[in-house]
């Protein structure tokens, strides 16, 4: 039931962590703060398609 999704930087748009989520108990998307390589900080990172 769990699928794997990715994350993306809302700075940079770069697509930086895979985690995985059940379906079935969170629909929406998810949103975590994260350390960007890239921007060289913790930013929101939200789930893509």
């Amino acid at each position: 039931m769990r699928d794997i999704v990715t994350l993306a930087c809302t700075e940079c748009k770069r697509r930086n962590y895979t985690t995985t989520k059940n379906k079935r108990r969170t629909p929406d998307r998810l949103e975590f703060k994260k350390y960007c390589r890239f921007c060289r900080t913790h930013t929101p990172h939200r789930e893509v398609k």
